[in-house]
């Protein structure tokens, strides 16, 4: 067993046994490992499968963040376009979609999307046809098709956080279109950032009212009435069946942060 590492003189007299450092972590008692990560990392003989435990998957995760930073930082102005992956070609809000990436790409703001097919390949067609930027940042799933076509620039992320930090960085404005569990959850984070002031505020827009207006009924007619919620908190989006009043709600937050 390691010899305990003290720092002062009362560090080992502890009721728990003595004391062990590693780095900033304090051990005590049977919480003290029987070799230390410089003998584990020396021996050869045995398996490297500590390599992959929590300690190390932070230095993966400190590379997504810096790949992602390092590919996105001159991107310029962007909208990110939310939605289904599961959204047929045939679909209305299919060539919604392909329609919004373009209207934005015409006024020179890159459309980022999560990369894969359905509505996020439509925005990313859109905008790749009107020769703007098409941005395309996919998540690794064990049966997730890859990145789409139409994307020029393309990351495919490990972890969930990391790719959802890249959406709401780098964009200035957000529409939502119909989508699942996925879609709320990128919807929904987003929404708590603004309202807790953890980000800049970023217009939403939702489209297809008859998808997002009974979700919201319920927000105003439940949460807001219990206060689970502030009564202006509904606001922070705008529900439309207007494709260019959806571009104009997502572009008008590059305005207010000039």
């Amino acid at each position: 067993m390691n010899t305990p590492h003290t720092t002062h003189p009362d560090d080992g007299r502890s009721p728990l046994g003595e004391t062990y450092r590693q780095g900033p972590v304090l051990l005590r008692g049977q919480m003290i490992p029987e070799e230390s990560t410089t003998e584990r990392l020396l021996k050869t003989d045995e398996s490297i499968d500590w390599l992959h435990r929590d300690p190390w998957r932070v230095l993966r995760i400190q590379a997504e963040f810096v790949d992602g930073f390092g590919s996105l930082a001159e991107l310029g102005p962007a909208v990110s376009i939310f939605g289904s992956a599961r959204t047929d070609s045939s679909d209305p809000a299919y060539q919604a979609a392909q329609t919004m990436g373009a209207q934005i790409a015409r006024r020179n703001v890159a459309v980022i999307t999560g990369g894969g097919p359905g509505i996020m390949e439509a925005a990313n067609k859109g905008a790749s046809l009107e020769g703007g930027k098409s941005v395309g940042l996919g998540i690794e799933l064990p049966h997730e098709q890859g990145i789409n076509e139409w994307v020029n620039l393309g990351m495919t992320f490990r972890y969930f956080f990391v790719r959802k930090t890249m959406f709401v960085k780098y964009s200035s404005g957000v529409i939502v279109c119909p989508g699942g569990f996925g879609t709320l959850d990128e919807t929904f984070e987003l929404l708590t950032l603004v309202q807790t002031h953890k980000a800049t505020t970023i217009p939403i827009a939702l489209y297809d009212s008859s998808y997002w207006q009974g979700l919201f009924d319920w927000v105003n007619g439940t949460l807001a009435q219990r206060a689970m919620i502030s009564p202006l908190d509904p606001s922070l989006v705008t529900i439309t069946d207007d494709a260019d009043e959806a571009v104009d709600v997502a572009l008008s937050g590059m305005a207010s942060q000039r």
